[in-house]
């Protein structure tokens, strides 16, 4: 097996100074729980905790060495170090290190939702067309992504890096580090608005993905967004050579031509830059297949293999906490969830009330919505919740479970029978909630990180007979 980092590489990469034994590493972690063997430590210093004082335990479960700044003799004695100035700034030049060493062709995706849905699909479609990496989970902030690009191999023919933000100024920076080929952009919504005057303002923010974008490079924008021409715009002056469009417009490059949306897949033809193509999408919902146009314009840049790519799509799964689906054998009331428990904004609310009114539930059974807060959506939060009450009803949503502050003013405008049961915190909703799933029952559970959802999921699952083991993930296929 190659090495990833050797001891001599990474001294050249950050400049540090060296001590203790020769070593080798096959991975690089910033974080001693999950680090597995032979990983180099890089103890960066964050907004909670500092990694300089999980270096003892980095080496106790394997790290090949660590990279540090605040050096102590007990880190000397546990094993091999390099030394520098500024930890995160090493992993930094471990990423630009990484990047100048590969010949591979790397795509960057942004934009207010999908971006994580998506990065995980093209990984899944070009990994059976060459070596692939892509970032771990949603590894996508100043750490995140010069760790994924530290991660990434030498030999790697297709890279997807995931780059995030709440701020204006915070993708500029790692969009340089990464230097696409192709940058693609889901699209751009009403997210973080606490941090942002207007929508306008987060399309700009969006938009500096491209200003690492490689010149002659590929900029993918969402068509149908009423941002495509500000987005279009700013890619241009960044010199990309080529703009690929997709959506329903009749003026996209990818254009969908017909659907057929299902409640365990989507099958679709399109157009992708003038080739037809028919498929079908392992994962049900419309905004996933919009996104399947973005990812086969992906292909299409990269000069990868269309047909493979599509065909490959049929086996698309949702990421963890996504739209993953169980089906849960409770005894006598056998029932499904769906967990969206990750993360929400307004728009990827629409689009999961939307595809959970796809459903078909059981006879006499419902859809029904547990919803928590959606969060960093500034003054007009508490608006934004109530304006779900339109999605539900076109969704024919039966019961609502609600929590938190602003999610309140979604259930008090509810009708008085779709309205489930209402709790200020996640906790709440657990006993309520349990108590009342009948046999056949489709439950949604979505919102913010912060609202803490994610309980909620793992007490339904726990439902389960046989301790959980019965429960069967529903992976779309039909």
């Amino acid at each position: 097996m190659t090495s990833l980092w050797t001891k001599a590489d990474v001294v050249a990469a950050t400049h540090g100074k060296a001590e203790g034994a020769d070593w080798v590493a096959n991975g690089v972690s910033i974080d001693s729980r999950t680090l597995q063997k032979d990983d180099l430590f890089v103890a960066i210093k964050g907004d909670n905790t500092d990694g300089h004082a999980y270096v003892d335990a980095a080496f106790r479960r394997g790290a090949a060495a660590a990279v540090v700044s605040d050096v102590t003799q007990a880190m000397r004695d546990a094993g091999p170090l390099v030394i520098v100035p500024d930890a995160l700034e090493a992993l930094n030049q471990l990423g630009r290190a990484a990047r100048r060493r590969t010949g591979a062709k790397i795509v960057a995706v942004t934009g207010s939702v999908g971006k994580t849905g998506t990065k995980e699909a093209l990984r899944m479609i070009l990994s059976a067309q060459g070596p692939t990496h892509a970032s771990a989970l949603s590894y996508n902030n100043l750490w995140g992504v010069p760790l994924s690009l530290a991660r990434m191999p030498a030999d790697t023919q297709y890279g997807i890096l995931e780059i995030g933000m709440n701020h204006a100024g915070e993708i500029t920076p790692l969009s340089k580090l990464v230097e696409p080929f192709v940058a693609l952009i889901t699209t751009v919504e009403a997210v973080h608005m606490a941090y942002f005057n207007s929508i306008e303002e987060i399309a700009d923010a969006k938009a500096e993905i491209f200003d690492g974008l490689q010149k002659g490079g590929v900029a993918i924008l969402n068509r149908d967004n009423p941002h495509f021409a500000r987005l279009e715009a700013r890619a241009r002056a960044a010199g990309a050579g080529r703009i690929i469009s997709f959506g329903e417009h009749a003026d996209a490059d990818a254009r969908l031509e017909k659907v057929a949306l299902k409640d365990t897949c989507s099958c679709v033809s399109a157009s992708i830059c003038g080739t037809p193509v028919t498929y079908k999408l392992g994962v049900p919902g419309r905004h996933i297949v919009m996104n399947s146009l973005a990812m086969l314009a992906c292909v299409k840049a990269l000069d990868a293999d269309l047909t493979l790519a599509a065909l490959a799509l049929a086996h698309l799964e949702a990421p963890t906490g996504r739209g993953e689906r169980h089906r849960v054998e409770a005894t006598g009331r056998p029932f499904t969830v769906i967990d969206e428990s990750y993360n929400a904004n307004p728009a990827s609310m629409r689009v999961s009330i939307e595809t959970l009114g796809q459903m078909e539930p059981g006879h006499r059974a419902r859809r029904i919505a547990v919803l928590g807060d959606m969060l960093e959506l500034g003054p007009t939060s508490v608006a934004l919740h109530r304006e779900l009450t339109a999605p539900l009803a076109r969704a024919d949503i039966d019961l609502v479970y609600a929590c938190g502050p602003d999610m309140r003013a979604l259930f008090d405008a509810l009708p008085s029978d779709r309205r489930g049961h209402y709790a200020e915190t996640s906790d709440g909703l657990i006993t309520p909630l349990t108590e009342a799933i009948q046999d056949g029952d489709v439950v949604m559970v979505k919102g913010s990180n912060g609202s803490r959802m994610k309980p909620i999921v793992e007490a339904l699952l726990a439902l389960g007979d046989d301790d959980g083991e019965s429960i069967r993930r529903n992976r779309g296929e039909a």
